[in-house]
């Protein structure tokens, strides 16, 4: 089993394509390709976290969406996806639907889960990690870079990773931890 990470996918939200540029004709296009991309990285026995913000559609349609992905799939709630949570069958989905997670992933590390950025996350000064979406590629992505860099310049660790779909590391797939750390 390996465990996979994503954020701000925005299956069916055409402003997303605009926003964030993204390479798609149409949001159809960009909703199969999303789905394929991430089948063909994700088995069903592997486990993803979705880092907030899955789906524009109705919570029907995003139960219907969630079928057609491979894996076992957590939720940690983004903003747009609050809708979803009075609906016992997209609810059904999902493993585990939390606004915050921390997951101990070996002896003394482990990663903070939440779609919202935290500069100072628990356990940023013993090495873990945290990963986050929210912000896309924008002007915030860039100001929570600077906060992470001054952490660092002044001998502070804070390793924390935005996986929106979007960023060109990610390509608008799942990827592992490793893949994130090593392709950031």
């Amino acid at each position: 089993m390996e465990r996979f990470y994503i954020a701000d996918l925005h299956f069916g939200h055409a402003n997303a394509l605009r926003f964030d540029d993204r390479p798609f004709d149409g949001i159809e296009e960009h909703d199969e390709e999303l789905i394929r991309r991430w089948n063909a990285a994700v088995s069903d026995c592997d486990e993803v976290w979705i880092l907030g913000d899955l789906s524009w559609m109705s919570p029907p349609q995003t139960a219907g969406l969630l079928d057609r992905l491979n894996g076992i799939k957590n939720l940690c709630v983004g903003n747009h996806d609050k809708r979803l949570l009075n609906n016992k069958e997209a609810m059904s989905r999902f493993t585990e639907v939390t606004p915050y997670k921390e997951l101990h992933l070996s002896k003394g590390f482990g990663a903070v889960l939440c779609h919202y950025p935290i500069p100072c996350f628990n356990k940023h000064l013993s090495g873990w990690v945290h990963l986050y979406g929210h912000v896309h590629a924008t002007a915030e992505w860039t100001m929570m870079e600077d906060c992470r860099l001054q952490f660092e310049k002044n001998g502070k660790p804070c390793r924390m990773y935005n996986v929106g779909c979007m960023l060109p590391y990610m390509d608008y797939t799942p990827r592992t931890l490793d893949e994130i750390l090593t392709n950031r």
